[in-house]
């Protein structure tokens, strides 16, 4: 990957990423790679790491970084 990765912290809501990402195994093997995602930061998603948007229902407040 050459291209910079965006991470935007969104105010009452998930981590968006932009850009392609590898997901590594504990023994650095790549599994996986996604492009355009958005990630949990509430920690009430189905589908954790990624956002399910569980985040509404939950009432989730943190401020944007």
């Amino acid at each position: 990957m050459s291209e910079n990765i965006k991470m935007q912290v969104k105010a009452n809501g998930s981590i968006k990423v932009t850009g392609a990402v590898d997901f590594v195994d504990a023994e650095g093997k790549i599994v996986t790679t996604k492009e355009n995602f958005s990630l949990c930061r509430c920690g009430h998603s189905k589908e954790k790491p990624m956002c399910d948007g569980s985040h509404r229902d939950a009432g989730f407040e943190a401020p944007a970084l």
